[in-house]
């Protein structure tokens, strides 16, 4: 009998501990059921902000009177930092990016990102705690970038090809075509940043007219789909090359301005060199003209002694 006793009470020992962690592991979804401490809630959760936009991430709608302190966790992308404020006065912000704790018109506490950006893409950990309670947040954070899209036809082989690019957006776009015949849609491709890149080609048998096709982009970035009607691209035109022609030009350009202001400088001098030092020499008149009147005055007087002697 007694032993029966203990073995019911190991029992009931081993049935509490086993209650006891699972009730525990329920703590983020239900309040704790000792009414002696403080309950804590713990969410998870996920959103997505449009680059260039302004987010604002709640933590709890208590207000800020209500709040002994608010702790916010950043783990970015290139960095860690964290910004936080409690009911004493401290705070901290070793962020210094833009980010900062802001109240609405009701006095709740929210943290506030300006200019999204690829660079603000992360996890946000918000601790906060109030009278009677506490809540823990955990943010997964990411952007939404359109994509650029580009739409042309193409010839290969006997057929046209029309193709339809959206390229760097994020998440991936959806390309679906008016005539799904021959299709051939690539895998996404993401590139080192994190961007996605994708591209559909649809093929004409000759003799088929492509006029009237059109591809239909989607992406979380527009409201709308988007719509583009390829075209045949110019013969020769390269996008790249257009982009070389320009520097080249300018390049073109400097070098005849050099070359014909060279030129200019070597006529010059060759003009200078040429003309005073070839040119004979002229004798000063103020040098000559006594010297001829000494010589007249001198035969003057020669006639009139030859004439008394006559």
């Amino acid at each position: 009998m007694r032993d029966a006793m203990w073995i019911y009470a190991a029992f009931i020992l081993l049935w509490s501990e086993a209650w006891s962690q699972i009730t525990g592991t329920n703590q983020s979804t239900s309040a704790n059921s000792n009414t002696t401490t403080p309950f804590k809630y713990t969410v998870d959760r996920h959103t997505t902000f449009k680059i260039g936009s302004d987010a604002d991430l709640t933590c709890s709608d208590k207000t800020v009177n209500e709040t002994i302190y608010v702790i916010w966790k950043i783990d970015l992308k290139y960095k860690d930092c964290e910004i936080s404020f409690s009911n004493d006065g401290q705070s901290l912000d070793s962020c210094n990016d833009g980010k900062s704790l802001q109240s609405t018109s009701s006095d709740e506490s929210y943290l506030h990102i300006p200019n999204f950006s690829d660079a603000d893409v992360g996890i946000y950990k918000c601790d906060t705690a109030y009278k009677g309670g506490g809540e823990t947040y955990k943010i997964d954070v990411s952007i939404t970038v359109p994509p650029t899209i580009s739409a042309w036809l193409e010839r290969k082989d006997n057929m046209v090809v029309a193709v339809c690019k959206a390229e760097r957006g994020k998440p991936a776009a959806s390309i679906t075509w008016s005539h799904m015949e021959n299709l051939t849609a690539g895998e996404p491709v993401i590139d080192s940043k994190g961007f996605f890149t994708v591209e559909s080609r649809l093929e004409f048998l000759e003799g088929m007219n492509p006029e009237n096709l059109s591809c239909v982009i989607r992406h979380p970035y527009w409201r709308e789909e988007q719509i583009f009607v390829p075209k045949h691209r110019k013969a020769g035109y390269d996008p790249w090359l257009a982009l070389l022609i320009v520097p080249i030009i300018v390049l073109l350009t400097g070098l005849l301005c050099y070359f014909a202001q060279k030129k200019l400088m070597l006529r010059r001098c060759q003009q200078s060199n040429t003309s005073p030092s070839k040119s004979p020499p002229t004798e000063d008149v103020e040098e000559v003209e006594p010297y001829a009147s000494y010589v007249q005055r001198v035969n003057s007087i020669y006639n009139s002694s030859a004439d008394l002697f006559t």
